[in-house]
């Protein structure tokens, strides 16, 4: 049993089909076909079946699927271990994260790294909550949020770590009869003209919380995911948004308003591959992310 036919199956189970692990791994499908039948014919059992789509695992794929986190994970230990013993961590760390939580902690961890022999390939997405976890595939971490709970949707089974813990406040325009207040509660906002997030990304829990606790439906002007867009609309006197407090950069146009009432604190969470946390790049990075994170405020 090689190592590299367990990546292989692994992929195939999480990619869907040998197209999309070929271009991932920049291989060429037929070679990942004869990598197929190697294994399956040194193993003397068949691993894949025809599918409507392509491949699929057999029984016998599965167990050994669910086997390769712990056995690249293991491998990667003993790897760490081994470096360890060579001084300081070196190579390359693959990050990807999303805006805004790129933006508060990602400058300050790449200027600590900058005198290191650790490089960092960065990479930002806004997505749906429950999207960021396949992003592990292509990604030593993934720097994803939620609303409702430490570990974000669709992530269970992975590495997650919260990193930093970011309330959300609602933003008014500069001029708005809300900007005086020190605080404001659902009942002060639920009539409010609002710029929103689509359905099933984290801010969108905290829409869902206010309508619950008034009874009343949000007036959705428009729904947007880029927080700056929400800024300027904002800015413009269009309505009312939901901006994260530390990584939002002070304006004269709008005030970033505390909401009580819901909750309404987001866990910053890095989320990764068993294996590839491992990594003693990776994890001196991830040890980074944590401590600049809880330097937020």
């Amino acid at each position: 049993m090689e190592i590299r036919h367990l990546e292989l199956l692994r992929d195939l189970r999480e990619r869907g089909t040998l197209g999309a692990v070929a271009a991932a791994t920049y291989r060429t499908p037929s070679a990942l076909s004869q990598q197929l039948r190697t294994a399956e014919r040194e193993l003397g059992v068949a691993l894949v079946e025809p599918a409507s789509r392509g491949l699929r695992l057999t029984w016998a794929g599965e167990i050994l699927a669910d086997g390769a986190d712990d056995v690249l994970a293991a491998l990667a230990r003993v790897e760490a271990s081994l470096e360890a013993g060579r001084g300081e961590p070196s190579g390359t760390v693959r990050i990807g994260t999303l805006p805004s939580a790129g933006a508060a902690l990602m400058p300050r961890v790449m200027a600590q790294l900058h005198a290191s022999r650790l490089r960092i390939v960065l990479e930002d997405f806004d997505l749906a909550e429950a999207d960021y976890a396949h992003r592990t595939l292509d990604h030593d971490l993934v720097i994803a949020h939620s609303l409702a709970a430490d570990v974000p949707s669709g992530a269970q089974g992975l590495f997650s770590q919260v990193v930093a813990r970011e309330p959300i406040d609602v933003a008014v325009p500069a001029g708005h009869p809300l900007a005086a207040r020190e605080a404001v509660g659902p009942a002060d906002v639920a009539g409010e003209r609002w710029i929103v997030v689509p359905r099933g990304f984290p801010f969108a829990t905290v829409h869902g919380a206010i309508e619950a606790a008034t009874g009343r439906t949000l007036d959705r002007v428009v729904e947007i995911r880029d927080n700056r867009l929400v800024e300027s609309l904002v800015s413009q006197g269009l309505g009312i948004g939901l901006l994260p407090r530390f990584s939002t950069p002070p304006s004269e146009d709008f005030r970033l308003v505390p909401l009580t009432g819901v909750h309404a604190v987001r866990a910053i969470v890095a989320i990764g591959r068993p294996d590839r946390v491992e990594r003693r790049a990776v994890r001196a990075v991830l040890g980074l992310l944590a401590a600049v994170g809880e330097g937020l405020a």
